[in-house]
């Protein structure tokens, strides 16, 4: 009788703790709900700690196209900066398809399936909260990708059960044994189950580092079963994808409590979990498990393949909606055309009220003006809309309109001192990228300079400069080049319309109004702004002086 109340509080426990987990995840959702309701529009507010971005080259590192953006011009771009401002995914799956995404400008004019389905989540909040509901059950807890875990599994592991199945064997007989011939049953019994143990320990250390692969695969398949329930045209030719991948991994899931158990060898204390944690150490079962889902996932990585990246693109155009509700009027659909560049009114979207700037150009464009005047920015704020153009469909601008383009870009560059290379052999490895790009067969190169070959002195940068934008506009590159050194407007102004920023200097302030501007620089600011920065007179006037007779002369004195 005490057995069957004990057994009876234990039941009673159980479901106690099940039905409030449920009323648990109930309430997180209705304030996910509401926090998704209430921020729509809004920009992301999420912090990024250091190691929440290890993750999400995964896809893209797995999924090679013919072009994509390149290392160097993702980071002159600031492209990680972009990438949060327009994350809006809950699950891994998501972010790192919205990744793959940005980097993988499309090189044709295919975007009617896109934009069916960014529309349809744009125009209908409560299909898009639901799914988002049901992508953050599947999370992004996980420091690494998915696809980092699955390269484990290209290891060499030894995923047959067979000695599992021989030690399970040898103590049945041993137990049987016991009824004939007690002593040595019960000695073989002991020796078996010891033996068992050991090795379940020995496998048990090499299968935990994948356990965290398996969690996440399960909730993948789980949210299958979710979207599956959906009746969505618009998704129907996705929904049913996603069903026929499902199935074929269908055995993943069956019998994974066993394995997956929160309290696997972790049973504090509870009875029921104790005896279970015994059972499993001498008879296998998890690992034996452990080996099935090993083997299903070999045989079946395209069909899990397929699964993340109908999740990931859903999810990713969940947040291109979410990004283009919380820029207002202040963005278009791109057009794609032959012919001139043309933009009005491009705008950066890391920049908290930023001055809108168009051009439209034939051919490359020159800039030049001081420092601080928006050079820089421009070139920028120019390049990020053409990924974003070719990218999620999504031009920050009143109007756009332009050519597909390779986009590459020799900017925000840096010495690399593990290579031993000096800023000029940095950039001249740059711009060389640009000119074997040019070269290859595809869309035209539409690459962003800023600053062409610093690294090095006057003259030759002067004269290597030319000829490098020459022959960008001799093999149908179009260049976006910024510069200080004026005399290039001149050995240029063939090939490239020329365009400038300028600022006012007073004698105590300095003023940008941050707009292109036909032409080149007239005003010359640098030595004024030593002055509003406090340098001694002398020095001002002296450094004018000198500048003033190199102009005249062409000598400095």
């Amino acid at each position: 009788m005490e057995a069957l109340t004990f057994l009876a509080i234990l039941v009673g426990v159980a479901i106690l703790a099940y039905l409030l987990s449920i009323r648990d995840q109930r309430v997180a959702e209705k304030k996910l709900v509401k926090w998704l309701k209430d921020n729509h529009g809004n920009a992301p507010m999420r912090k990024y700690k250091d190691d929440e971005l290890y993750h999400l080259k995964g896809y893209f590192e797995n999924h090679k196209e013919d072009f994509q953006i390149d290392d160097i011009t993702w980071n002159d771009l600031n492209m990680d900066g972009v990438f949060a401002r327009m994350n809006y995914c809950l699950s891994a799956s998501g972010e790192e398809y919205l990744y793959y995404m940005l980097r993988t400008p499309k090189m044709k004019d295919e975007f009617e399936d896109m934009e069916e389905k960014i529309s349809f989540f744009s125009e209908n909040d409560e299909d898009r909260i639901k799914y988002q509901v049901i992508f953050n059950k599947i999370g992004r807890r996980n420091k690494y990708s998915i696809y980092d875990y699955l390269k484990l599994l290209d290891d060499t592991i030894d995923f047959s059960n067979t000695r599992h199945y021989v030690m399970i064997a040898l103590i049945l007989i041993s137990i049987f044994l016991c009824f004939f011939s007690f002593g040595i049953g019960i000695v073989l019994t002991v020796l078996f189950m010891i033996s068992s143990i050991i090795m379940y320990f020995n496998h048990k250390t090499k299968i935990e580092p994948y356990l965290v692969t398996y969690t996440y695969i399960l909730k993948v398949l789980a949210s299958v079963n979710y979207f599956s329930k959906q009746d969505n045209p618009v998704l129907k030719s996705d929904l049913k994808r996603l069903k026929e991948a499902a199935d074929n991994l269908k055995g993943f899931g069956k019998g994974s409590y066993i394995l997956m158990s929160p309290t696997r060898m972790n049973s504090s204390g509870n009875p029921a979990e104790l005896l279970l944690d015994y059972f499993r150490m001498v008879t296998h079962v998890d690992i034996i498990k452990f080996n099935r889902m090993y083997k299903l996932i070999l045989d079946r990585r395209e069909d899990l393949d397929t699964i993340l990246t109908i999740l990931g693109r859903l999810e990713a155009l969940i947040s291109v909606a979410c990004f283009r509700e919380s820029l207002k009027d202040n963005w278009c659909r791109p057009l794609f055309a032959d012919g001139d560049y043309s933009a009005k009114d491009l705008i950066h979207p890391l920049i908290e009220n930023p001055v809108p700037n168009s051009v439209v150009t034939d051919k490359g464009i020159l800039i030049t003006g001081s420092n601080a005047s928006g050079k820089s920015t421009f070139l920028k704020t120019a390049a990020i809309n053409t990924i974003l153009s070719q990218s999620v469909h999504t031009s920050l601008a009143l109007s756009y309109k332009a050519p597909i383009y390779r986009i590459y870009s020799s900017m925000a560059l840096n010495d690399d001192i593990f290579e031993g290379d000096s800023y000029y052999i940095v950039e001249i490895k740059s711009m060389k990228r640009i000119i074997d790009a040019s070269k290859a067969s595809g869309v035209p190169v539409l690459c962003f300079v800023d600053e062409v070959l610093r690294g090095t002195n006057t003259v030759e940068r002067i004269a290597a400069s030319t000829e490098i934008l020459k022959s960008f506009a001799k093999s149908g590159v179009l260049c976006f080049a910024a510069t200080h050194d004026i005399e290039l407007t001149t050995l240029l102004s063939d090939d490239y319309n020329l365009y400038h920023f300028e600022g006012n200097v007073t004698d105590n302030d300095v003023h940008f109004d941050y707009m292109i501007k036909d032409g080149a620089a007239i005003n010359r600011n640098a030595i004024k702004l030593l002055n509003v920065l406090g340098y001694d007179e002398g020095i001002v006037e002296r450094a004018q002086e000198l500048a003033n007779k190199f102009t005249e002369t062409g000598v400095w004195a």
